[in-house]
This record gives structure tokens, sequence and C-alpha cells, in this order.
């Protein structure tokens, strides 16, 4: 519930632009605004409202100017812990936040604290914002009397436990080290969001309830609806249920303290991570300091893109680093510069370094150039109309609104910022850069805060309001045609926003690895944007960006594709770009070389991490050697296979697979048949099958283990084990499909499922427990999952299996589980389907398991009929705890005695390619 890093502060205005009269006609992009109303409740509380009709949805976003800077030394991590009992239940409703949400079909939901500011926010159907809107302002005015001693020291646990799993993560304890080595003692940007152990632990019931008291009053929130609504409804229904709501004490506000530092501090930290990485971090302005946008487009020309600076000198032209990151972290009061790089693996990290710093000096001599400038320009306004898809928290415009609202005073402010970026000339931007990024006051103001009267009453707080009658899901039929050359056109239009979205679904993927090297099919999607026609990879990716253009290509397990999201006005130059990397990759045996290493990178990150480790070996042992399936479920091969992949694999691959007799292209947006098919056959009409036949993948069924097996893979030192039991469930297609589904959420498949509620609400061992089922064409993999503090993996590893041996049979499925799984999937609909690459998504699903073309528009329908005892009998059928696979990732001079001593059958221990040790 915590996030660790933000975007580029030019990022942070997607979606909220208006186009500069003085851009030429070339450049032109339709005007983007977010539209909004403004009012301020007597009792305080802001209220924006912004009216989106495109989908029966709305977002509901709240946010409070507290976070971690308004904590003190000795008493840092209130915020978020506090955060976190915010979600387990008011006065009225004493209960899971989540639960009446996710049964009322919310998506995109969840809270997050931040130095700046606490957010709370979901997108719902539009028939449960008054549920929503009464949840929400319970828990700003009626929350203390919910809050004991046992729910604090069970979130108090769980806060640790995210704690441990992030410094469990690779690289994970960098931020803390970073906050203290740049700010001064007693800056409150000192210490880190999620605090110290000992200030988290030390956490009384009345501590908790003083930062309450202090910082969650009504004059201290900004509650931000956009949706499918009319304001003017918003407004009555905001002042019902939020209007009798205390204000809050007068806050202190600080002032802008950026802190800049002199000379150079060094600092080396130790950790188990597989490749060296370069930070070089400078104190700078905070987000609202027209002084952090300029800086932030310096990031953008650094660091964004393949023809960055620093991207295309250290990844792409000497080889020397495997990542390169460049940004701002905009905070309110002060921001930091960051310049992010992975040293390549056994590289030299202090000529990388020094490669760093040479292109930095040439920066501040010389500056951007024209061209850099117009490209981060066009990126920016690309993301904004992207951004007009999305009302939710997670970067939407609900968020947009929000943290302009609270940060600097006025949702207006990215206007300014944009009208920055437009007139930015790169002497200013070189002249910026210099000031803050060449080497290394605090003043407080105090303003009195308005009187504030609060309403004599408000919302009924007995009960939940009613959550009406969900809307259907209507999705944009399907149209189809074919071109010349027999390539399916299947088109789903949606004119809302100027975006057309492409994908061509190659029947390919992960699977057509089997019988050659693994990797091949992830290396030869990853080469098709590394040079086509007669550009280069850096050419290519500068036309792309010129465009405003999103080109993807990839592979999943059964399938390879090329996406291509494109603004509507450059629809058909966009789709000469589509062409030429379809159909005419150059393979070039330098490129070849370059996402070689970044691949063997990759794989080292997999084994480094204890997710990681285990998704490479899980397929291979439930599926057995040579299955289709069987190889790591990323694609990424292994060290050896890679190494060994040559050019014409990758043709031979490309070839063979990538063909228009056996793809869809899919296409969702703003155009026609009519008028798309045409421009694709100009371009594509010529392309032609290979002579040789398609190929098949064989996916043979395979039979369950009759008993549980255990591996086990050694993390010397690790702070939690990573437990995944697995085995062979039916496939996407089959008839009990959506009966499996409501069993599996039932089981683990959101927040308050019984294993997630178990291990991490009631034991506390764990952060977050779930199981899911993958998507294939042929049998694919159920697991169950869980990273557990070490001492509690025994016990964990037990509570897990009892759960999958009680779901399938000693405690069935209870009719009031099932209809709430049923609610949470269906009423999700609307929230899963808003932009058009959710779409995309959706119907990729139906044309490569199969489905009817009005699945998903039918889905409501089909899964109403199912009752529990229909969820019982797919439980039975989904569910095989006698077959799982169980793979721990953990320190074994503490688990592995234990596990051997439970008896459940072959332990063995593998190293992180699956050699087998012991």
């Amino acid at each position: 519930m915590m996030k660790h890093w933000m975007a580029a502060v030019i990022a942070t205005a997607a979606g909220v632009l208006s186009v500069p009269a003085a851009w030429s006609a070339d450049d032109a992009f339709p005007e983007v605004r977010i539209d909004y109303e403004r009012h301020v409740l007597p009792n305080g509380l802001t209220l924006l409202v912004h009216e989106d009709r495109k989908a029966p949805v709305v977002a509901v976003n709240i946010w409070y100017h507290v976070g971690s800077k308004d904590e003190r030394p000795g008493r840092t991590g209130f915020a978020h812990l506090f955060e976190h009992l915010m979600f387990n239940g008011s006065e009225n409703f004493n209960d899971e936040f989540f639960r009446p949400l996710e049964a009322a079909g919310a998506t995109k939901l969840n809270g997050t604290t931040w130095y700046d500011r606490t957010n709370y926010f979901q997108n719902v159907p539009v028939n449960a914002l008054d549920l929503t809107l009464w949840l929400e302002s319970d828990r700003m005015g009626h929350l203390l009397g919910a809050i004991d001693q046992a729910r604090l020291d069970e979130q108090r646990e769980v806060v640790l436990n995210e704690k441990r799993q992030g410094e469990n993560r690779p690289y994970g304890k960098v931020w803390e080290a970073i906050a203290q080595a740049t700010y001064p003692a007693g800056h409150p940007y000192s210490w880190t969001t999620i605090g110290s152990y000992e200030d988290v632990k030390a956490a009384t019931l009345d501590d908790v309830k003083d930062w309450f008291r202090e910082h969650y009053g009504a004059a201290n929130a900004v509650l931000v609806i956009a949706g499918d609504v009319d304001a003017e409804d918003v407004r009555h229904k905001v002042e019902h249920y939020f209007g009798d709501i205390a204000a809050g004490p007068v806050r202190r506000r600080h002032e802008a303290w950026a802190a800049p530092m002199e000379g150079e501090k060094r600092m080396v930290l130790q950790d188990r991570v597989p490749q060296t990485r370069i930070f070089k971090v400078w104190n700078v302005p905070g987000f609202c300091d027209s002084q952090a946008n300029i800086l932030g487009i310096a990031a953008g020309v650094l660091g964004d893109g393949k023809n960055s600076r620093l991207y295309e000198r250290l990844v792409y032209r000497d080889q020397i680093a495997t990542g390169v990151s460049v940004g701002l972290g905009p905070f309110e009061i002060a921001s930091q510069f960051m310049i992010d790089v992975t040293v390549k693996p056994g590289g030299d990290a202090a000529a990388v370094e020094r490669a760093i710093d040479e292109e930095l000096e040439r920066f501040l001599r010389d500056g951007p150039t024209a061209e850099e400038l117009a490209r981060v320009r066009t990126k920016t306004f690309a993301q904004a109309l992207r951004g007009l898809e999305r009302v939710d928290g997670f970067g939407g415009k609900s968020a947009t609104l929000a943290q302009y609202e609270v940060y600097c005073g006025t949702p207006e402010r990215y206007t300014e910022e944009l009208d920055e970026i437009r007139d930015a000339t790169p002497l200013a931007v070189r002249d910026m850069a210099r000031h803050w990024l060449a080497d290394g006051v605090f003043v407080l103001t105090v303003e009195p805060f308005p009187e504030h009267q609060v309403a004599d009453s408000g919302a009924d707080r007995s009960k939940l309001p009613e959550l009406g009658t969900p809307p259907d899901l209507e999705l944009p039929p399907l149209r189809r045609a074919k071109l010349s050359n027999g390539l399916e056109v299947v088109l789903a239009e949606r004119h809302e926003a100027p975006l057309v979205q492409l994908s061509l679904i190659a029947d390919a993927g992960f699977a057509a690895d089997a019988g050659i090297k693994a990797g091949t099919a992830r290396l030869t999607l990853d080469m098709l944007d590394e040079g086509a026609g007669d550009d280069d990879a850096l050419a290519l990716a500068a036309r792309a960006e010129r465009l405003g253009a999103q080109l993807a290509a990839g592979s999943s397990l059964d399938t390879s594709f090329v996406n291509l999201n494109a603004l509507k006005a450059r629809l058909e130059p966009s789709l000469d770009l589509f062409a030429d990397v379809l159909l005419r990759p150059r393979f070039p045996a330098d490129e070849l070389e370059r996402l070689r290493q970044l691949l063997l990178a990759t794989i080292q990150q997999e084994k480094a991490e204890p997710y990681g480790i285990a998704s490479r070996l899980y397929p291979a042992l439930i599926y057995g050697e040579g299955h289709a399936y069987a190889n790591p479920r990323s694609g990424a091969g292994t060290e050896d296979s890679v190494r060994a992949i040559t050019l014409d694999d990758l043709k031979a691959f490309y070839t063979r697979w990538i063909r228009p007799d056996t793809s869809t292209l899919l296409i969702v947006g703003d155009t026609t048949l009519e008028e798309i098919v045409p421009l694709l056959e100009a371009r594509l009409g010529a392309w032609a099958a290979p002579a040789q036949a398609a190929p098949v993948k064989q996916l043979d069924a395979v039979a369950l283990p009759d008993k549980p097996r255990i591996f086990l893979v050694n993390r010397t030192g690790a702070e939690q084990s990573l437990i995944l039991g697995a085995h062979l469930a039916p496939p996407r297609s089959d008839p009990d499909d959506l009966a499996m589904q409501l069993a599996n959420t039932v089981l683990g498949g959101n927040f308050v499922s019984r294993l997630n509620m178990n291990l991490r609400e009631d034991k506390r061992w764990s952060y977050g427990a779930f199981t899911s089922i993958s998507n294939a064409k042929a049998q694919r993999p159920f697991i169950a999952y869980a990273p557990v503090q070490s001492d509690r993996t025994l016990d964990a590893l037990r509570e897990m299996r009892r759960e999958l041996e009680d779901a399938r049979s000693r405690q069935p499925l209870k009719p009031a589980e099932v209809d709430f799984a049923r609610d949470s999937l269906v009423r999700s609909l609307p929230g899963e389907n808003e932009t058009v690459g959710d779409i995309t998504g959706s119907y990729t699903t139906i044309l490569v398991h199969g489905l009817a073309d009005d699945y998903w528009n039918d889905y409501v329908g089909r899964i109403a009929e199912l009752s529990a005892k229909d969820a019982n009998a797919a439980a039975r059928r989904l569910l095989q705890p006698q077959s799982l696979t169980w793979v721990i990732v953990g320190d074994l001079s503490r688990i592995e005695a234990p596990v051997r001593e439970l008896g459940w059958g072959e332990v063995t221990v593998l190293d992180t390619d699956g050699k087998r040790l012991r």
C-alpha cells in the first residue's frame, strides 16, 4: 500500500494538457483538458467533480494532506501504519473495507502513503457511488471507536512484514540509505515513509488515535469524483455524507526546504543483488516550483527512451549498462533528481560512473538540442491523450486533479507546467540544470485558516447504502474482415478518445520454444523493433516518438504479438511504422548481442528474487521436461540457451511462426472497418505465408502426481520464505471455467479471500497470500503463494495446505462467499474495460481461447446462474492438494530440517537453475 518512487514532473501532467497555439501544424494535437467543478463544504472539505460519460464507472479518490513528513523522529511510520488501520473497519461498518467494495465490483482500489499525502481510491460501477461515499465518509468521521489494541497489533505486524518484504528484494535497502544521506537530520524527508522497525513497534493506541485527531479532519482532505456522474448530483451526495464531519484542527504547513547539498558524499552499501547499481541524487525544489518542472525536461532528455543521452551511450553504444533511469521524485517541499544506472554483469562500475559524468558534463556545457526538446514535448502530449481514457487513482484524471489541488492549492497548476514546457528553450534547460546539478532556507509562514462550520446532520450511519443494480458491461461489438492474403482483421470501434490500438496476435509464444533454444520466442520479438525497414534501432525509436506512437512486441505463453497505440491524427504514418516492424525487421547482429546481454541480466535478476526463482522452476516441475509449457514462466530461457541463440535461430522462428495464416489483427479504437481495411491492405496485403505448413505446438495432457513433492532453494540470510504450491488445472476454455473462477476468488483471488485473511490478517505472518489460475490453451497452472517470515515457514505451509483441503471438501464454499465472489467478478468488469488497451486485452482473451464474441457481454448473466453447489463442484475439480508441487525459497539453515520432518513426500534441494543438489 505504499509506493517507493514517483515519475518525472512532466509525466504527472499526463491527460491534462491544452495545446499551445504556437505549435506547428505538423505537431498539433487535439485540445485536451480535464473539466471540473470545485466546491468547498462549510466544514472545509474540498470537492472536485469531473464528468466522463464513456463508461458506467466512477472514481472516488480522496487525498489527505498528511504524510510521513508530518511525523517526528522517534515516531516514524505513523502515516503509513494509519493508512493500514483505515482499511480495517469504522464505527458503523466494523469490517474489512475491501469486503463491500470488492462485492460491488470495485477495481483499481487501494491506498498509498507518501511523504506529503495519504490517499484512498477506488473505481466502482456508478450504482455503487452511494456505498463508496458512505464508507469513505464513515472512516473519515467515525473511525476511532473501531480501533483497538488487537487491530493495532494486527496491522503493525502486517506493516513490518511489508517492510521485510521490501527490504528482502534486491536493492530494497537503497531508499532508507538515500533519505538519511541526502537530507540533514530533522528534515521531514530524512526518513522513509514506512519508518523504522523500532518506531512502528513502539506505536501505542493513544499515539495512533492522536494521529487521526490531528490529521484526518474534513478540512485537510480533497475529494475527487470523476466518471459517469452529474456534478450537481454529486455535490448533494457529498454534502449528505460528509457535511457533518468535523473540520479538524488547524494545520501548520511546511514551507519549501530544498536543502541543496555541497560537494560530494560517497557510500558503499552491500546487499544480495545480481548487479552493481549506481544512484546519483541531487536535492532540488519541490513539486509546484517551476524549477522542478524544467529539471523534469532535463531528466527526459537524459534518460527517457532509447534516444536519451544516457541510454544511448551506456546501454546502446558502449553496452556497459543494462538499464538507465533518470527522473524526479516530486515531493511537496523539495524534490530529488536521480540518475539510476544498472551496471552490466561483470562490468566496471568505475567506468560506468565516468561515462555518466561525461554525459552529464556535456549536457551541462551544451544543453539539450531543439530536437531533444521536441521529443520530450511530443511524449508529454501523447501521454496526455492516453491519460484521458482513465479516471482512476493510479495516475488517472482523478489522481491528477487531487495531486495538484493538494500540493499546489489548485488543479490549474498543470496548465502553467505545460506553458513552461512549451516555452522552455535549450538555454533555459541548460542553465537550470547547471544551477542545481553542477554541485551542492527554511522559512516558515503561518497563515490563518478560515473558520469552519459543521452541518447539524448527515448520512444514516446505521447501515450501508444499497448498491443498486449493477451496470451491464457493453463492449463494442466485433466486426470482421479479411485482407487479400487471408489475414483476419477484427475491429471493435471506440470513438471516445482519438486513439487506435492494433494488436497482431500470432499463434506462437513461449510455448513455441519447445524443441528449440529456450528464450528464442522472447528474443525474436524483442528484436523486431530494434531496426526495421530503412531505420536502425535509434532511428526507429525516434520515428515513433515524433509520431507520439507506442510500439511493443513480445510474447506470452501461447501467443506472440506486435502492438501499436497510435494517435488518430497520425494514424497513416503510424501504420507505416507498424508495417515496417512487422514485415521488415532487420535483425542486426550488434542488436542481438546487446539484447542478449540484457536478457542474461534479466535472468540474473529473476534468480536473485524469491518469486522470480520459483516462477523459473515450477513450470518444469509440474509439466515435465520437454513439454511446451515447461520453460521458465517469463520466457527468458536459461543462461546457456540464451548464449547459444543465433541470428539464424531468430530469423527461422520469425519466418515459421509470425505469419498471416495463423495470426489475427485485433483493432480497438477511433476508426471503422471501412476506413482501416484499405489502409491495412495497402501495407500488409502483400505479406504472404511461407511455403512450409503452419507449425503445431504439442500440448499433450499431463497426469497429476499422486502425492505432494517439495523442492527447496537456498537463499542465505533471507528474512522471509517464499512458499509456492502449484499443480495443473483445466484450460481456460473448460466449460467449468467460470465456476472455477468463483472458487478461486473465494479461496485466494482477492484481498478478503480465505487465504489472505488467514495468513495476513489473522496470523500476521505475511504481507499477502493469494491463489491464481493462469490462462493457457492447454492445462494451466493453479498456484497458491505467500512470502512469510522465516520462523513461520512450517506453520504457513500447513495453513496453506489446510485452506486448500478445506475449500475442496472439509469446509465447502458457503453461499455468502460465492455471492461475494460473484459480485466481485461481475461488478469489476466496467472498471477493467475502460481504455482501448483494456478492451484489447479482453478481446485478446476471446480470440486466443476460442470464446464466443459476446463472452464478456454475456458474462454477467452466465455467472449469475452459478450456485454455491456449482462452485463447490468446480472447487473439487480445480483443487488437488494431494498433487501439489511445493517450491520454497528461503534460508535452508533455518527451514530445511523442519520441512523434511513434515513427512509430506520427497524433499529435494535445487539450485536456482533447477539442478538437484541433494
